[in-house]
C-alpha cells in the first residue's frame, strides 16, 4: 500500500488499472463490424481440408482493400528453448502479393541497387537506421558487411528485420538474395508464445492461386521441425485474412 493510502489520501487510479477494469478484470469489448458479423456468421465452425478451407475464406464477404491472406499455426514446442526455435522462409510459386521493399547493407551499394534494391549503402544506411528509419520490409546484408550492422541488432531485432544467415538474408549474392525477395519469398518466426503467421497471398489471388500458396507453406513449416521434437510439432492450423474470422484446416494437411 502507498504511504498517501496509508494517510488517506484519495489516489488516482493508475493507467493499467483503468485500462484492465482494475481488480474486477472487466472484460474487454471488441466491436465488430456488420461484415465481420456476417462473415463470422457463415464461416464453418468444423475443421476442414486445406481446399476446403480456402474455398470458405474466399466466399466471406471482402473489406475494401486488398486484405492479406496467412496461414497460422500454434506449435507444440517450447519457446524458453532454443533448440526448439521454429524460423524459416519459403518462395510462394504464385508470390506474396505485397510490394516488398528491399534494402541491402553493403560496401558496394551501386551493385545492389542495379540488382533491384530499393536502397543500399554500409555506415551511412546505418547511421539512418539508428536515427529511426526503418521504410522497409526485408534488410539483406553482405557477410563482411555484418560486422558493422551488428550494432542495430537491437533496433532491427525486435521487428524482425535483422539479417540473417538461416533466412539467405547474410549472403555475399546479393542480386540473387534480392531476386528470391522480390519474387515472392517470404520469412516467419515463432513468438514467445508458440504462435506463429505465415503470408501466403491476398484476396485478390484466386483460390488455386492461393491453395498452392497454402501448399507451399505447410510443406516448409513441417521442415522446420525442431530436432529434439519427437511427438506432435503442430497442434492447430488455421487461415484466416486481414479482417476475417479464421477457418480451421485438419492437421492431416501438415504431413509430419
Amino acid at each position: 500500500m502507498s504511504g498517501a493510502r496509508r494517510r488517506g489520501l484519495k489516489c488516482k487510479p493508475h493507467r493499467w488499472n483503468l485500462f484492465f477494469g482494475g481488480r474486477q478484470n472487466r472484460e474487454v469489448m471488441v466491436k465488430r463490424s456488420k461484415r465481420y458479423k456476417k462473415a463470422a456468421e457463415g464461416a464453418p465452425t468444423g475443421v476442414l481440408s486445406l481446399v476446403d478451407a480456402v474455398n470458405a475464406l474466399q466466399a466471406m464477404p471482402s473489406a475494401r482493400f486488398d486484405e492479406t491472406v496467412e496461414l497460422s499455426f500454434n506449435l507444440n514446442v517450447d519457446p524458453k528453448q532454443s533448440n526448439q526455435m521454429v524460423r524459416g522462409t519459403v518462395r510462394l510459386p504464385n508470390g506474396s502479393g505485397k510490394k516488398v521493399r528491399v534494402v541491402v547493407f553493403t560496401e558496394k551499394p551501386e551493385e545492389a541497387l542495379a540488382a533491384g534494391a530499393d536502397k543500399a549503402g554500409f555506415a551511412d544506411l546505418i547511421k539512418e537506421v539508428e536515427g529511426g528509419w526503418m521504410d522497409f520490409d526485408v534488410a539483406i546484408s553482405t557477410v563482411s558487411a555484418m560486422k558493422e550492422v551488428r550494432k542495430v541488432a537491437r533496433v532491427l531485432g525486435p521487428r524482425g528485420l535483422m539479417p540473417n544467415p538461416k533466412s539467405g538474408t547474410v549472403t555475399d549474392d546479393v542480386a540473387s538474395a534480392i531476386a528470391e525477395v522480390k519474387a515472392g519469398r517470404v520469412e516467419y518466426k515463432m513468438d514467445k508464445t508458440g504462435n506463429m503467421s505465415v503470408t501466403i497471398g491476398k484476396r485478390s489471388f484466386s483460390s488455386e492461386k492461393l491453395f498452392e500458396n497454402a501448399k507451399a507453406a505447410l510443406s516448409s513449416v513441417v521442415a522446420a521441425r525442431p530436432e529434439v521434437i519427437k511427438g506432435k510439432f503442430i497442434n492447430s492450423i488455421s487461415i484466416s485474412s486481414t479482417m476475417s474470422p479464421s477457418v480451421k484446416v485438419a492437421l492431416g494437411e501438415a504431413s509430419e
